[in-house]
């Protein structure tokens, strides 16, 4: 009889032990809880994987919108689940702008572990349309002539640092506005009240469609289908460049098993080629960029990087 060696066993052993753990998570319905509110872009991606996930894993998988607190109130409510049923679906750039915009950060930032990208959320450079403004260039041109007439805003803390250091860079005095609300900010931009913002496409889109806001650049690092805009690096000012990352995060206290994450992040590859799927993130202005655990930590890990560098720009430092 013919023996399997003890490491060959040993490692046999281990993949078994691996694929059942996989196999038989979930045991119970799944939540994804999300930063954001009814009818975003990422609540619509949720529900919309949400389904098709169901029926992968023999489970329900509900969608529970938790927002407010630029996403501290959603990354509480999954820390404190301590269920490695129940993760984070939602934008990274919240929880990586707080050690920026937050005096003290109120859960452990190492709690938060990287399941699955989802998908990236498309962010523009708006103007108002009755502005004429023919490019990015000439915006700007206009404003480093014309110090203070710039009013800008954006709609998260992370865009909020890298306009603010592209501007500084740029020798451009321009005030910040800041808006609780995306709609306020859309009209304040109509009636010429602010002259750019920086948003997630969806926010803008009606309006840019019925001609009252003009798009100058998306700031994706490459051109998005079914949008006729150049990327701000192909206009020359690639310091504009941000990817809006949306994924799924576990809390580690959950102790989400290691191959569970594996089964998640393949799931989530293997729905996102459904063509209507692709087809439904497209319409509500988001990317199809699936990734694994690990490619969506490099993702995070840029984005952290980026904005380190435009904090530099500003003297900015970590509060905590």
């Amino acid at each position: 009889m013919k023996l399997i060696p003890l490491v060959a066993f040993c490692t046999l052993a281990l993949v078994n032990a691996t694929s059942t753990i996989a196999q038989s998570w979930p045991q119970r319905p799944v939540k994804f809880t999300l930063s954001l509110g009814p009818g975003s872009g990422a609540d619509i991606g949720a529900r919309l994987y949400a389904d098709r996930l169901t029926k992968l894993w023999g489970q329900p998988v509900v969608v529970e919108n938790r927002p407010g607190g630029d996403g501290v109130i959603a990354i509480n409510a999954v820390i404190q689940a301590k269920d490695d049923h129940t993760l984070l679906w939602g934008p990274t750039a919240n929880f990586v702008g707080h050690p920026y915009s937050l005096e003290s950060i109120p859960y452990d930032p190492k709690e938060l572990v990287p399941v699955a990208r989802v998908s990236g959320t498309v962010v523009t450079l708006g103007v108002p349309a009755g502005m004429n403004v023919g490019s990015l260039k000439e915006l700007l041109d206009t404003a480093k002539q014309k110090k203070g007439w710039l009013n800008w805003t954006t709609a998260v803390t992370m865009t909020d640092i890298i306009l603010e250091g592209f501007l500084k860079s740029q020798g451009i005095e321009a005030a910040h506005v800041r808006y609780k609300q995306p709609a306020e900010a859309v009209n304040d931009l109509i009636s010429e009240r602010i002259q750019l913002y920086s948003s997630a496409y969806a926010i803008v889109r009606p309006q840019v469609q019925a001609g009252k806001v003009k798009l100058l650049a998306v700031q994706a690092r490459n051109r998005v289908p079914g949008l006729d805009l150049p990327t701000v690096s192909e206009v020359g000012f690639p310091g504009l460049d941000f990817e809006g990352l949306v994924g799924i995060i576990a809390a580690r206290s959950s102790n989400l098993p290691n191959a569970a994450r594996e089964r998640i992040g393949a799931d989530i590859k293997a729905v996102s080629k459904d063509p209507l799927v692709a087809e439904r993130l497209a319409s509500t202005a988001q990317l199809n960029t699936p990734g694994d655990a690990a490619e969506f930590a490099a993702s995070i890990d840029e984005q952290v990087k980026q904005l380190a560098e435009s904090a530099k720009l500003l003297g900015m430092k970590p509060k905590q």
